[in-house]
């Protein structure tokens, strides 16, 4: 059994080419008895975004606040609280912050896309 609050877990800050003002906290995964999964909690600043990219594996998003857009399929999607999104394995995507405060999401991913 494993029962946490997302206020006790640590964050830690993403860097790296095409990445801006972005963190991450990893709320359960295998260590917590979750196997083959990860749910991650993204938050992204004012300005934030996550890098232009595709990979492998596919994502379940939930919304939890602010206003955002996910670039998928070649365009731009709006995104809000309560959004929920899938996106396919082998898609190009990305996560931006279209708004004035942050922008957040869980996201869903097999282990493997958890690096």
């Amino acid at each position: 059994m494993y029962i946490n609050n997302v206020k006790n877990i640590s964050g830690v800050t993403i860097t790296g080419p095409g990445v801006a003002n972005v963190s991450k906290q990893v709320l359960v995964s295998p260590s917590n008895g979750w196997d083959g999964w990860v749910m991650r909690h993204f938050t992204l600043g004012r300005d934030g975004h996550s890098p232009r990219h595709s990979h492998p594996w596919p994502h379940i998003v939930y919304v939890t606040a602010g206003v955002g857009k996910l670039f998928l399929d070649g365009g731009d999607h709006p995104l809000e609280q309560g959004s929920v999104a899938f996106v396919p394995g082998n898609s190009d995507h990305q996560f931006l912050n279209s708004g004035e405060k942050d922008f957040s999401f869980i996201c869903i991913v097999p282990e493997e896309g958890d690096k």
